[in-house]
Formats: structure tokens, C-alpha cells, sequence
């Protein structure tokens, strides 16, 4: 079978998926706010996956597995000085009672509530809170709200509803080692580009296109087989950012994002891809009002934007020496 067939195959086995997610939460609330949910659970499992591939190939040499590890003091405080750690590790820790498949265990046997996931994503912040990546997780979830009534109005609806949701993302093959599509970044772009719709909004404002994405891409890397960094003052979600990165080597991304949703989407799609916790700066706050200081000091190999070109600028004088 083709590149592309298998990419197709892939992306409508995808599509079916995340929409059949949609309709379980369909009359719960506004179709723009399923984004936040299915979003924010599928990045929670991601990072879950993710720290238990990373803590596997770390424990194959001592035969024990993560669970083992973690019940042994001798084992466990080395585990976390590895996962925290700046250079090698996640920046965060999910520990084994916290991770999805556990919940996802717990969903199946009858013995899971939401707040279970709660404490499980309460955590996982908490984990960071001192560290380098602090500042990369802080208020990650804030938008997936587990205690809101419009996801039922007791304990035991709400858990029943995000029990459908999440097993319904276990059953996503994410396809980690052999996808022909970037399943994860795929997903993030049809569930924004569907509910922005569907929300009276323009998809561009949280990404750009694909096709936009290419061509700017290709532009600032023509000849270029590495760059230090790139920078997108109007970053949204970040795609354009990592679009340039799978046109060259990329070291470090830089953005600013005023809309705080929009901006938490940026953070968990570079921890989605892959980049480092240590290799991205994302900020939020208004890029024409409130720049980010240290962003203006540094020099970029690459500056990329689609800003909102309707936006205006403010009539204060301190605009007439800004060199932009």
C-alpha cells in the first residue's frame, strides 16, 4: 500500500474516533469546550505512556518492573532524580497508582471516580513545582475542568461520562514507533479546526493551516540544515513552530500567546512532540502590548508568524519608538 493510502487510512480511522467522543459529550456542553476534555486526556496519556516507555528501557537491565521499583525505597528515589532530572529526564513524575493504564484498569474492574484522575493530574503538576519545568506544566489542565456540572451532576456521572471518554482514547493506536501521520498533532488539529468551527471561530485562530504552515516553513529554511532557534511572536497552538521544525534541525522554539487556552494547547503540543521541556519557551501575555523581555533581547535564526491582522495596536505614545 502507498505512503499516502496508509496516511489516509490512518487519519479516517482517526477522524471516526475523536468524533465518536464528541457525540459522548454531545448535549453535555458547547461543542467548542469538548476540545478541552478529550484534549487534556489524551495528553495525560501521553505523558503516562511516555514516562513508562522511558522508565521501562531504564529498568530492563535490573529485570523489575515500574510498579517493583517504585514499592523499593533503594530504587525509587533514584527513579525520581532520573525522571526530574534537567538533562536526562521528563521533568515530571507519574507514579504507578497515577498512571493511565492503572486508571484505565480501575475503569474496567468498576473501582474508578474522577477524582481519581484529578488527584492523579494534581500530582503530576505538583511533581514539577521547583524544578526547571515548573513553568512548562503550571496550570496545564486549568481548561479541563473534572468538578464542572456540565459533566453530570454528581460524582458518579462524571465519572461515568470521562470513563467513556477514556476508553475511547485507550483505543486510539497512537502508533508511537511506526505512524505514517503525526497522530497526536493530527489529532489536536481536527479537534481545533471541528470545534473551532462549530464554536463561531475561525480554526487560524488557535493554528495555521497546513498548507500556510509549508510554504512560511520552507521559506526561512531554504539552505538551512539547522537552527538554533525559531520564533513565532503569535505562536497560538504552536504548529507553525513545529511545522519549521520538520523542515530542519531545530534546537530551541520561542513563542507568545495572549489567549490562555490557546497558549496551555502550545505548551502540551511541544511536550506532545517530543521537544523537551527545556527546549521551548512559550509565553503568555498580548506580544504588541506586553513583549516578553527576555524574547527582545535575543536575536533569532528564524522568525515565523500568521498573526491576527486584525488586531489593533493602542494609541500609547511609548509605540512611536518601538522598533517593530
Amino acid at each position: 500500500m502507498e505512503t499516502q493510502e496508509i496516511q489516509a487510512k490512518q487519519q479516517a480511522e482517526l477522524h471516526t474516533q475523536l468524533w465518536a467522543m464528541a457525540n459522548d459529550l454531545r448535549g453535555s456542553m458547547d461543542a467548542s469546550e469538548f476540545k478541552n476534555y478529550i484534549l487534556g486526556l489524551i495528553f495525560y496519556r501521553y505523558l503516562s505512556d511516555k514516562l513508562l516507555r522511558f522508565v521501562n528501557e531504564e529498568l530492563k537491565d535490573d529485570e523489575i518492573t515500574y510498579i517493583e521499583a517504585w514499592n523499593n525505597e533503594e530504587f525509587k528515589q533514584d527513579i525520581i532524580d532520573l525522571l526530574v532530572d534537567s538533562d536526562s529526564g521528563l521533568g515530571y513524575v507519574i507514579e504507578p497508582n497515577n498512571l493511565w493504564s492503572t486508571l484505565i484498569e480501575k475503569i474496567n474492574i468498576a473501582q474508578f471516580d474522577i477524582s481519581m484522575l484529578a488527584k492523579a493530574i494534581n500530582d503530576l503538576t505538583e511533581s514539577t513545582l521547583g524544578l526547571a519545568s515548573q513553568r512548562d506544566f503550571e496550570n496545564l489542565f486549568d481548561d479541563m475542568d473534572l468538578n464542572a456540572s456540565k459533566l453530570g451532576k454528581t460524582e458518579a456521572d462524571r465519572s461515568a461520562l470521562i470513563s467513556k471518554v477514556m476508553l475511547k482514547i485507550n483505543d486510539i493506536n497512537f502508533h508511537y514507533e511506526d505512524a505514517e501521520i503525526d497522530v497526536l498533532g493530527d489529532a489536536y488539529e481536527y479537534l481545533i479546526g471541528q470545534f473551532a468551527a462549530s464554536a463561531g471561530k475561525k480554526a487560524g485562530e488557535f493554528y495555521t493551516p497546513q498548507q500556510v504552515s509549508k510554504l512560511l516553513a520552507k521559506l526561512v529554511t531554504i539552505g538551512k540544515n539547522k537552527l538554533k532557534n525559531v520564533y513565532d511572536p503569535t505562536c497560538g497552538s504552536g504548529s507553525l513552530l513545529l511545522r519549521v521544525a520538520k523542515e530542519t534541525d531545530v534546537v530551541s522554539f520561542y513563542g507568545q500567546e495572549k489567549v490562555a487556552t490557546t497558549y496551555n494547547l502550545a505548551r502540551m503540543n511541544m511536550l506532545l512532540h517530543g521537544i523537551p521541556f527545556n527546549h521551548f519557551d512559550i509565553e503568555n501575555n498580548d506580544t504588541l502590548e506586553h513583549p516578553n523581555e527576555d524574547h527582545m533581547q535575543l536575536r533569532f535564526d528564524a522568525v515565523v508568524a500568521n498573526p491576527p491582522y486584525s488586531a489593533k495596536w493602542s494609541a500609547d505614545a511609548k509605540f512611536l519608538d518601538d522598533e517593530r
